[in-house]
């Protein structure tokens, strides 16, 4: 995989983190870098719990996204976890990981 195509990612406020359909990490933009440290060609598999694993194996398996939110050091988070794919096919995962702010408003449209 070409890493130029994520540059986009590079410079969003936001971290995201790609990896591959066996958990390999192939991509850290820089708050993700900044966050984890440079992970990118090792398996993010270790770095869970088992139940954070077979959670990531059961998005793997069936194209099911995952979104929570968390608290880490006085900050609200909101994690999304969702399969990428190349030509209809599972090749990965991609997780991004925002602040949020305390009070967000919620629109009905």
């Amino acid at each position: 995989m070409n890493t130029t195509e994520f540059q986009v990612f590079e410079e969003i406020n936001a971290a995201v983190t790609v990896c591959d359909s066996e958990g390999v990490i192939l991509y850290m933009n820089k708050i993700s870098r900044e966050t984890f440290g440079e992970l990118v060609g090792k398996n993010l598999f270790p770095c869970h719990s088992e139940a954070s694993r077979e959670k990531i194996r059961h998005m793997l398996a069936t194209g099911e996204s995952n979104a929570y939110t968390i608290s880490k050091n006085g900050l609200r988070k909101m994690i999304y976890q969702t399969p990428w794919r190349r030509e209809g096919k599972i090749s990965g995962m991609v997780e991004i990981s925002m602040v949020i702010p305390r009070e967000m408003p919620h629109y009905q449209r």
